[in-house]
């Protein structure tokens, strides 16, 4: 059970919530735990949305976006997020299972994808403190300067999620991963 009030229903979240949340249950069919719990704060639903909205706009591809979602929820042990990512892989990124399981390590078995997920994890285990090389390497890879921009802001998002998933102990409405920490 999560740590804090997660609203039953988008009737039992605080009023300037509830526009949010039809919005994701009109794109989504549904409303994840993770966003009817953080209707607790109206204005960090609408940070995240907001986020959420403009990368995906952005110029990495939905299965780029998952793989680095994986490799970042199993570097923080967050099994919400796993879970949710590992569903979201599969059913709208439509990544096969050996896929999946390489981007839980932090890898991909797609050669420029792997430069990605591999740039996406040391940026989390460095916080951020990554060498030139490291740019030369992903830009070497076929990586525009926006989409290493992008990679960035994607691992700074999932961190995000992970942080109030694990910090609020979210409910698990996908079915469950567990995640095996990569690092």
């Amino acid at each position: 059970m999560s740590r804090i009030p997660t609203p039953a229903t988008i009737a039992d979240a605080p009023q300037g919530a509830r526009p949010l949340l039809e919005a994701v249950e009109g794109s989504l069919g549904s409303v994840p735990n993770l966003f009817r719990m953080v209707a607790n704060s109206p204005a960090t639903l609408e940070g995240m949305l907001a986020m959420n909205g403009a990368l995906d706009k952005g110029s990495l591809n939905a299965a780029t976006r998952e793989r680095i979602a994986l490799a970042i929820a199993n570097y923080n042990g967050c099994n919400y997020c796993n879970s949710a990512h590992t569903y979201l892989a599969k059913n709208v990124a439509k990544l096969d299972e050996a896929e999946i399981a390489a981007n839980r390590t932090g890898r991909s078995t797609d050669a420029k994808a792997d430069s990605a997920v591999q740039f996406a994890l040391k940026i989390a285990a460095e916080r951020g403190r990554i060498t030139d090389g490291d740019i030369a390497a992903v830009r070497l890879a076929g990586f525009t300067d926006a989409e290493i921009v992008e990679i960035v802001s994607h691992v700074g998002y999932n961190i995000l999620t992970n942080y109030l998933n694990e910090a609020f102990d979210t409910e698990i409405d996908f079915p469950v991963v567990e995640a095996a920490r990569a690092a």
